[in-house]
């Protein structure tokens, strides 16, 4: 009654104030780096993780990453200092450089926003990012504010001193191991009969897991149990199937590796796999169990 009795005394109709409320002006919150803040840092750049991030001030931080495994891969992550409160859609354009004139803005994607938690795109359109900011353009994120129903946000990415880096990360790209923890964390090496000889396969194999250990410095434990065929007596089958797993160990601790990460044990002829009445069925049972464990 309050209000309604106002809008009379200033002779504005409920009706005519609807519309005075409603044609406010949307507000734009715009986040960019400028050219002289703009920077980019390759902040991981190993055989095991390639990084390449750009601040954006009072917004957050855009990175692309990719990592060691069996193809090539690639993400984007948008961290931002102020977490979506709802879900949401972000549109993701490519907008060109004001130098570019003629040029149009390129609609890329539409990017999830969950409730607390960062922004994030795919392989695809990650690597399409990076494209259109290698050719001067900038990806740029536009959104509703979750904190104020008059804001509209724009966070964009600047090309400026993205080149060297680029190089700098491409390089790193194609030094990654072809391999992940997950590929090697539980690996069967098999033997040749009647010793400690790794077959030729998993002498590949060993290898490719020490070269991993070099760069994984989160690996907490090692375990490696020995196995034999059921040829030879009971108790030297035992004591083979330890010197078997001692080998593997010693070869890690060779490569770099803590000794009190490696817990080995040895089962000689328990627990085949495999029939032994055929040499195939032998060979397989001949063997090292290796499983590693991280956080």
């Amino acid at each position: 009654m309050f209000m309604r009795a106002m809008f009379c005394v200033l002779g504005i109709s409920l009706s005519a104030a609807s519309v005075v409320v409603s044609a406010a002006p949307t507000q734009v919150r715009q986040y960019s780096a400028s050219i002289d803040q703009s920077q980019w840092l390759l902040s991981k750049n190993t055989p095991l993780h390639c990084q390449l991030e750009h601040n954006i001030p009072n917004f957050g931080t855009a990175i692309f990453r990719s990592h060691a495994g069996k193809g090539l891969n690639m993400d984007f992550e948008l961290a931002m200092l102020r977490l979506p409160d709802n879900y949401d859609l972000a549109e993701v354009l490519s907008v060109p450089p004001q130098w570019r004139a003629g040029e149009k803005t390129k609609a890329l994607a539409s990017m999830r926003l969950l409730k607390q938690f960062n922004g994030d795109l795919p392989k695809k359109t990650a690597w399409t990012l990076l494209t259109e900011l290698e050719q001067g353009f900038s990806p740029t994120f536009y959104y509703a504010d979750w904190y104020s129903p008059f804001d509209k946000v724009v966070a964009a990415l600047n090309p400026v001193q993205f080149p060297t880096q680029y190089a700098a990360f491409s390089q790193c790209i194609a030094g990654l191991l072809p391999y992940s923890f997950e590929d090697i964390a539980f690996t069967v090496l098999t033997y040749e009969s009647g010793g400690d000889q790794l077959t030729r396969d998993s002498r590949r194999r060993l290898s490719q897991i020490a070269e991993y250990l070099k760069y994984d410095t989160d690996v907490e434990s090692i375990e490696l149990q020995g196995y034999t065929d059921s040829f030879g007596g009971r108790w030297m089958n035992e004591q083979l199937s330890v010197q078997r797993a001692e080998k593997i160990k010693a070869f890690f601790v060779a490569a770099g590796v803590s000794e009190d990460k490696v817990q080995i044990e040895g089962f000689g002829e328990r627990r085949h796999v495999a029939p032994n009445e055929t040499s195939l069925g032998r060979a397989i049972n001949r063997r090292v169990v290796l499983q590693m464990a991280r956080p």
